[in-house]
């Protein structure tokens, strides 16, 4: 009887990821973020899109940076307090095991139901959806559309 209880909670909540960005609040799955790290800033690449920010050292691999306000149409912004999130790769690419993906603060923990409502805004560029939770809105964000993005640019 327990294991029934265990696997209605397992299926109608799961934990999240509030991950605050400079001008929008993303939702990601717990399992998506492999580490938090110290922003440090890439050197330029020159000729690069805006949304690459360049390359970071993690446990001896070279990640592509990017900004997710740049690649949905807006500008990159390092701001104190800025951090990496090491997202695991969803892709399929066996050469990708992990991405890097500047944010602005300390994502929080969120437990969060599977009926979620959702948000009536407009979506940018790379957003899947809108979700209400309490007054906040928080976006879904295309994390293999992210890894798609790199890919057509030749940087992974």
């Amino acid at each position: 009887m327990s294991q029934a209880v265990v696997t209605q909670n397992s299926v109608s909540s799961l934990t999240g990821l509030v991950v605050p960005l400079a001008d929008r609040t993303l939702l990601l799955p717990n399992v998506a973020v492999a580490e938090l790290i110290p922003y440090r800033a890439p050197p330029a690449i020159a000729g690069m899109p805006g949304w690459f920010l360049g390359q970071v050292a993690w446990r001896d691999l070279r990640l592509p940076l990017l900004s997710f306000e740049a690649a949905s149409g807006g500008q990159p912004v390092v701001a104190e307090g800025a951090r990496i999130a090491i997202l695991n790769a969803l892709g399929g690419r066996p050469q990708v095991k992990f991405i890097a993906l500047l944010v602005q603060g300390i994502p929080r923990s969120l437990r969060v139901a599977e009926d979620l409502p959702r948000a009536d805004v407009p979506l940018a560029p790379l957003e899947l959806a809108a979700v209400k939770v309490d007054d906040a809105v928080l976006r879904i964000p295309d994390l293999e559309g992210l890894e798609q993005l790199l890919a057509d640019a030749g940087l992974i």
